[in-house]
């Protein structure tokens, strides 16, 4: 019976830091950020004054080293590190195979592609989202798919408030089926915005994250920021505009065709959904499904997919859409 070879152990590294008054935010409250990236990589990490001492295996002291040094610059560009760029990093540095060559622009590694709001400096945390923004730049129509936490339509947002403060686009235009299952909205108690309102709900937090209140409401006054329920996009050419459409997998193949031929001289559409959450009537299509078959691979239009490894909310959420689809593809497998 043969051991399994131990990884080899590397020799102890020796971070020293510049600015003293940058590490409590880098090694956080009662270290916890260190003893995160202990845990995740196996190392030993001991601050000691302005140094770090790093002990374990040789990949994973190179891997913490990586890590450690990137949410330190990151400081130094005055950006804030939380448990959140914590886990950001760390899924960045073991997704660096996954990341195409000058993915990230501008000379600052990871933190190149980003996206600059009045509340909010906001960078990729994982290598798809990296990929996303690069599209939501470049492509006139983004289709972003995936699971509940990948960052797509908060992405969306993002990009899309950073090009309206720019003057690349006049208005900024969100939609989402009101209801799931077919947008009824008579039985519901109230007036016409009333009955909406709940269902844009998580349209107006991605808005109220990127810009102050104020801004909000000014813009939504003036008719720059619009957000309303996929049955009013009927009828309307969508010039010089950043449309996004979310929970796309909730409309039926008629309504996503109205939706996709809104699309007017100047403007980007960002599409966002989640096939594995259809709320439709039994027997219906999603639309979303069914422009995918239709109209992918044409020119000007790219495809996002996210995946549970992409889950940037709580850990356990990544973990918990895991094991649905571990679930879903073994019920597949039986049948």
């Amino acid at each position: 019976m043969s051991a399994t070879p131990l990884a080899p152990i590397a020799a102890p590294i020796h971070l020293q830091f510049e600015d003293n008054r940058l590490l409590p935010q880098l090694f956080g409250q009662h270290d916890q950020n260190l003893a995160r990236i202990e845990q995740e990589l196996g190392v030993s990490m001991v601050p000691r004054g302005n140094q770090l001492a790093i002990s374990g295996p040789t990949d994973a002291v190179a891997t913490a080293k990586q890590v450690v040094t990137g949410l330190y610059q990151r400081l130094k560009r005055g950006l804030e590190v939380d448990a959140g760029e914590v886990d950001a990093a760390l899924r960045m540095t073991r997704e660096d195979d996954r990341l195409e060559p000058n993915l990230f622009e501008g000379g600052n590694g990871k933190d190149g592609m980003a996206i600059r709001t009045a509340r909010r400096h906001i960078t990729p945390r994982s290598a798809m989202q990296a990929k996303y923004m690069r599209m939501l730049h470049e492509h006139e129509l983004v289709f972003g798919l995936g699971p509940a936490g990948t960052g797509k339509t908060y992405l969306a947002v993002a990009v899309a408030v950073a090009m309206l403060t720019k003057g690349a686009v006049d208005r900024i235009i969100l939609s989402r089926p009101a209801v799931e299952a077919g947008e009824k909205l008579g039985f519901l108690p109230g007036d016409m915005r009333e009955k909406v309102d709940p269902y844009l709900r998580p349209l107006y937090d991605a808005l109220n994250d990127m810009l102050p209140g104020d801004q909000v409401v000014k813009r939504m006054t003036s008719g720059e920021i619009e957000v309303a329920p996929l049955a009013f996009m009927r009828g309307r050419t969508l010039a010089h505009s950043f449309v996004i459409l979310d929970e796309a997998q909730n409309t039926t193949p008629m309504q996503m065709k109205m939706f996709l031929t809104r699309l007017g001289q100047g403007s980007r559409m960002a599409i966002t959904g989640d096939l594995s959450q259809i709320d439709l009537p039994s027997g219906t299509k999603s639309g979303l499904k069914d422009a995918l078959e239709a109209v992918e691979g044409i020119d000007g239009l790219s495809v996002a997919r996210f995946s549970e490894v992409d889950v940037v909310r709580h850990p356990l959420v990544a973990r918990i859409v895991g094991a649905y689809d571990a679930r879903d593809r073994k019920a597949a497998g039986k049948g």
